[in-house]
């Protein structure tokens, strides 16, 4: 299995306290968001990643050459067109690269437990999203009906939700070509400043099954502005030192 850290966006929301920097290099305990998310996949045994990059890219390709000696292999994809485009840019420019093997997306402002990574990686569906069974503010909602998820947005109400999204899918070598053309339509279409998401949902309207593996309490948080920062610092980052200890 490979993996795809998309980390070529802008983060406008978090530069009042982040400043001019990559979400992706965040800093969790004298380590980064980015750290974090190698050394989980590692720990799975995906030592093959691809990360895409764009806003301030020389940062994250400075830091990346320092893990360089480390026994993944990092390989860095350039987005171009970063600041007119959304993630299923990122994603379609990664997809030469991704083929002919199972692959996870990773969302690279997403700090999470190494654990929530055990059983995703072993997802019993074509498409599997890592979802939280609890509300969370502006992160994008899953409805689940009959164990597979049927309905991804940002505008689900918590009165219909199911869960929450943690902005990590997996997707298997079998459906690798129906993925890869679905982007492909998106794209052509001229819909580059939507989620992958989308074409995920067309799938999944098309009936193919997407399924969802649980956090199962387990901490995350998606880090998009200062009040999620704020959350992750008093609620993740300390659950994490205490994990690794």
């Amino acid at each position: 299995m490979k993996a795809v850290i998309l980390a070529a966006g802008q983060g406008t929301r978090i530069r009042s306290v982040h400043g001019e920097h990559p979400k992706c290099l965040i800093e969790v305990d004298n380590s980064t968001i980015l750290d974090h998310q190698l050394d989980a996949l590692s720990m799975v045994g995906i030592n093959d990643v691809a990360i895409v990059i764009g806003y301030e890219k020389e940062q994250i390709i400075a830091h990346v050459n320092v893990r360089q000696l480390l026994t993944q292999k990092i390989h860095l994809i350039e987005n171009p067109a970063f600041a007119i485009t959304n993630n299923i840019y990122s994603l379609w420019l990664a997809l030469d690269w991704l083929r002919g093997d199972s692959f996870i997306v990773l969302n690279a402002d997403v700090i999470f437990d190494p654990e929530i990574l055990d059983v995703a990686v072993r997802p019993h569906a074509p498409i599997s999203m890592i979802v939280d069974r609890l509300w969370r503010d502006e992160t994008m909602k899953v409805i689940i009906l009959d164990d597979h998820v049927i309905r991804m947005s940002k505008k689900i109400s918590q009165k219909e939700f199911s869960g929450t999204y943690i902005g990590i899918t997996t997707f298997s070598k079998a459906v690798q070509d129906r993925f890869f053309h679905k982007m492909e339509e998106v794209i052509a279409a001229g819909r580059v400043n939507e989620f992958f998401n989308v074409a995920v949902q067309e799938l999944a309207n098309e009936g193919v099954p997407v399924g969802y593996t649980s956090t199962v309490g387990l901490p995350w948080a998606e880090i998009d502005d200062p009040v999620d920062l704020t959350f992750a610092q008093h609620n993740v980052f300390p659950q994490l030192a205490t994990a690794v200890v």
